[in-house]
């Protein structure tokens, strides 16, 4: 059964921290409040524990997992190359809930790009996911549920249905939901629009000009 700490998402206190650091270094999978939901955490390195999480949410291999980074300077150690128009959008919207799907690094779990070579990363508005990849690296965000069964708001909703198989919770308390990070494809030109989030198209477009979606040719 996962060992659950009540932790302040903005101030966490530093023990508590080590503790997390400790789990995800040996492999742990944690559960963690996010700006939306909670989410299920593991270093974004590591093959066994990336295994571990997809086995636990029952997700398909060509499923992609997004990552959070602590800060600007942690995304080179998961993508190989950032594209300028990455960096614009960086320095307007991170921290904050915009995920940039760019190339991943060859140290990166195929299982993470969904057999894509390309991987989601965002640095969090939320204090707390971007302390943990400080201490422990880059690690994973999905939503802390089986695949497909609607995203957790609170630790005990968690703990209902996957205290079995995780090895920590992190109870921050109730989470706000509401939409999710909107996920921006750089590799492509124009950046195509994965998935609409809490950052809109009009946003996007101040910045990147042009957008388009699967299937059209941009907007």
């Amino acid at each position: 059964m996962a060992r659950c700490l009540v932790v302040d998402p903005h101030h966490p206190d530093p023990a508590a921290l080590d503790e997390v650091r400790r789990c995800l270094l040996t492999d742990g999978i944690i559960a963690f409040p996010t700006e939306s939901f909670y989410g299920l955490g593991v270093v974004a390195t590591s093959e066994a524990a990336v295994e571990r999480l997809f086995v636990l949410k029952r997700r398909a291999a060509d499923q992609p997992v997004p990552v959070v980074v602590a800060d600007r300077r942690q995304v080179a150690m998961v993508i190989d190359t950032i594209p300028p128009l990455a960096e614009q959008l960086i320095a307007r919207f991170w921290p904050g809930p915009l995920t940039l799907v760019m190339a991943a690094r060859a140290i990166i779990p195929t299982r993470l790009t969904g057999g894509t070579g390309r991987l989601g990363v965002r640095q969090p508005g939320l204090p707390l996911p971007a302390l943990i990849a400080a201490a422990a690296g880059p690690i994973t965000a999905t939503s802390a549920n089986r695949s497909g069964a609607p995203p957790a708001t609170t630790s005990e909703k968690v703990r209902a249905v996957l205290t079995d198989e995780i090895d920590l919770i992190l109870d921050g308390g109730p989470t706000p939901g509401g939409p999710p990070s909107t996920v921006l494809d750089v590799t492509v030109e124009p950046p195509r629009l994965v998935r609409a989030g809490r950052i809109t198209e009009e946003q996007l477009l101040a910045v990147c000009g042009r957008l388009q979606r699967t299937g059209d040719g941009g907007r």
